[in-house]
């Protein structure tokens, strides 16, 4: 059967005589060469007939073998089922069945004639551009001062390129019975890079429609020939979940009242990571309606349950949308500006944050940018550029799903917008980066995000900590400005010291016992504020869980909640920040990724491990000598060891004993002494602390005393010179001594 179709080509390559060579890639004879049939406004075309339902072509200057050809890139395939007129561009291998839209003009221009109308409060406008030229792009639902709003699509290949929503009943070549008069064609300009890359609509929809809702409609540029795509900014998904259109949602309506927050310092950071569905769920203190909500995080906010506990910052993992919330830990974003509709809503998620400031606590908020869903998945072959495995926003795969195209720069601006977002219209403090390392992710996109946020002034003081595991070292940028990682180092030898055995890959010998407490530096770290200890995460089983693996001498339940308590003393006491997982202030018992709580059977009232730890917590958070910070406290007379494995017998040596003395010169001098023994046996050992005078014992394993200053209040011990000859550490034991002149 003989076929017809003309191709057009634009042509930009400049060829003096275009030609069209077609091949099939099966072997057979198909091998032509076509000059052009003529010549339009948009470049040459050819008439071909063939008798193949499908070939292969591309074009080269002139006709034989030794000319100029197109790069082996741009090949393209063309089947009879994309009609009999397509149009072809120079510069890619995609093939359109409309003519490819021209470029309007620059988005600089559009946005120099409309940023009079751009909200100033609790809005952001995108404007990231990592290239460094500058561009506003403008992307996402924007609602501007005028009532109008100002969509904005990045699609460097689409031929053109449609909106439709409730506004104009759908409207698009799509649509199964078309009404061109209410089709709204986007335009297209040149915006990054100054290439046409971003799709532009400005509306002004009846004032009676609420709750708009809306997609993009593609035509070409993508695998498929034509699709629907919800908007990669949308803010938040409809309830409608078998279309998941996107939702114009105004940031500007809630009325915050956290003006006069001031975030944390990094040295006063106690984190407690919290699932949103989890922490609250099947709680019975809290109302069904809020159980596993944002509403639900701050009922427990408003009861002071954080306040009283001590913890200075909470971190919520991923709140952005995935296809399923409730049976997963949120680790499989579908976008990265849409927060989770089974949360909440935007306002909620709001309310709750700045409930969180009202109470003293810091936000930070769980970003997944290494991967993203394999269900539902906006951006999966949103962009052919002729790469496998999902096209433009993706480089491969990784064992939890596709890889991000981080490091390259349109997606990296992407992902800075969304941090931006969510500083600037959820007033979050900072953020947790997920698998960090830079196997998953380029670590380009790190450096150009802290430099864009905090180095450029967006939010100076933003909190910024990764799961970057095993550790490196880039990410510490200048030390005291960097990235606050999650301690692998830290987590590791505490398990493994804790069951008595390896954990891993990492033994539980005396080598480099005490890089752990002191912030890891012979590791990584080059300042304190690099270091995040934690011995318990979503990702990791609970202390007592893990000693249980151990041997079965360590599955009796004393032992187990004794090593507990060790671990957490060992956290919220080494030099770093602390970080403790929902229910650990409970000892609970659990295998890794549970998000579940028993909350009744963990009451605080009754729990004595929970007392215990909210004692340990408020030490850490009223006594500066307990977070001694810096790039080498021991240079600056802040930190030396008492006991270590390293020191003579008498001092720990060789056993798994840790002790030092810190000391932070404020109004009040303070000085305090730790020491743990992680031997199952007790051990005597000497105290050189140095100054003469009173210790007063502030917490052991199982107590905690405060700030006393009294003897009378509690232990304590006196040294004449400043040394106390035979302190016993009783097996598995943990002290804090604060000093009191006599």
């Amino acid at each position: 059967m003989r076929h017809r179709a003309r191709i057009h080509y634009d042509n930009d390559n400049g060829f003096l005589e275009p030609v069209l060579w077609i091949w099939v890639s099966d072997g057979a004879t198909l091998e032509k060469e076509i000059a052009p049939s003529g010549r339009d406004d948009f470049g040459v075309y050819y008439d071909v007939l063939y008798n193949r339902s499908c070939f292969n072509f591309k074009f080269k200057d002139g006709k034989g073998e030794k000319v100029t050809w197109e790069d082996n890139s741009v090949d393209r395939y063309y089947h009879v089922q994309l009609g009999q007129e397509i149009w072809t561009m120079a510069d890619r291998h995609n093939i359109y069945e409309v003519r490819p839209a021209e470029p309007r003009g620059h988005v600089k221009d559009v946005y120099q004639s409309i940023k009079h109308l751009v909200p100033q409060d609790n809005f952001y406008f995108p404007d990231t551009d990592v290239s460094g030229m500058g561009v506003t792009s403008m992307l996402g639902a924007n609602i501007l001062n005028d009532g109008s709003i100002l969509f904005g699509f990045f699609h460097p290949r689409a031929a053109r390129v449609y909106l439709c929503g409730n506004f104009n009943d759908w409207q698009c070549p799509g649509y199964p019975f078309p009404q061109k008069e209410k089709f709204i064609e986007m335009g297209l300009y040149r915006g990054f890079y100054y290439q046409p890359n971003i799709w532009l609509a400005r509306i002004k929809p009846d004032k009676n429609i609420s709750n708009i809702e809306y997609k993009f409609y593609l035509q070409g540029g993508s695998v498929d020939t034509e699709r629907y795509v919800p908007d990669p900014y949308t803010r938040v998904f409809s309830e409608d979940y078998k279309n998941k259109n996107s939702v114009v949602v105004d940031p500007t309506t809630f009325k915050w009242t956290d003006h006069n927050w001031k975030a944390y310092q990094v040295k006063d950071l106690i984190l407690y990571e919290l699932n949103v569905y989890g922490f609250t769920d099947n709680d019975p203190d809290i109302p069904e309606e809020y159980q596993g909500t944002f509403k639900g995080v701050t009922h427990r906010i408003k009861k002071g349950y954080f306040n009283e506990l001590g913890v200075t910052a909470i971190g919520l993992m991923p709140i952005t949308e995935v296809p399923s919330p409730r049976r997963g830990l949120g680790y499989e974003p579908c976008t990265f500006m849409s927060v989770e509709k089974d949360f909440g809503t935007p306002d909620d998620f709001k309310e709750m944050v700045d409930t969180a400031h009202q109470h003293g606590l810091a936000v930070l908020v769980d970003k997944v940018f290494n991967h993203t869903s394999n269900d539902f998945n906006p951006l999966w072959n949103l962009i052919d550029d002729g790469s496998e495995d999902g096209g433009f926003y993706f480089s491969g795969a990784t064992m939890w799903g596709n890889k991000v195209a981080t490091g390259r720069e349109e997606v990296d601006n992407m992902l800075i917008d969304s941090c931006k977002l969510f500083i600037k219209e959820y007033h979050v403090d900072g953020f947790r980066f997920d698998a960090t390392h830079s196997y998953f992710l380029n670590h380009k996109l790190l450096h150009r995000l802290a430099h864009e946020i905090k180095d450029k002034g967006f939010k100076p003081d933003a909190i910024l900590t990764a799961e970057n595991l095993p550790n490196e070292q880039d990410l510490n940028l200048d030390g005291y400005n960097g990235y606050a990682q999650w301690s692998d180092i830290f987590h590791d030898k505490i398990k493994a010291v804790l069951r008595e055995g390896e954990f891993e890959g990492v033994d539980n010998s005396i080598e480099n016992f005490g890089s752990p407490f002191y912030f890891s530096k012979d590791f990584y770290a080059a300042h304190t504020n690099n270091v995040v200890n934690y011995c318990e995460s979503h990702d990791e089983n609970s202390v007592q869980f893990e000693v249980a693996t151990g041997g079965e001498h360590l599955q009796d339940p004393k032992i187990k909640n004794r090593k507990a308590r060790l671990g957490l003393m060992a956290t919220i006491v080494a030099l770093g920040q602390p970080m403790i997982y929902m229910g650990q202030e409970y000892g609970i018992e659990r295998e890794r990724n549970r998000i579940d709580v028993n909350w009744v059977k963990y009451s605080e009232d009754i729990n004595s491990f929970y007392q215990w730890t909210k004692g340990l917590i408020n030490l850490r958070k009223n006594l500066d000598a307990l977070k001694v910070n810096g790039y080498d406290p021991m240079k600056e007379g802040k930190f030396s060891w008492i006991l270590g494995p390293w020191l003579e017998d008498n001092k720990g040596g060789h056993k798994r004993v840790i002790g030092w003395k810190a000391v932070e010169k404020g109004v009040i001098k303070e000085e305090v002494a730790v020491m743990m023994n992680f031997e199952g046996f007790d051990i005597p050992v000497k105290l050189d602390l140095d100054t003469p005078g009173r210790w007063i014992k502030l917490a052991d394993i199982n107590h905690v005393n405060g700030n006393s200053n009294t003897l009378e209040d509690w232990d304590s011990f006196v040294t004449e010179n400043g040394i106390f000859d035979n302190f016993i550490l009783p097996s598995y034991s943990g002290f804090i001594y604060k000093y009191q002149s006599l």
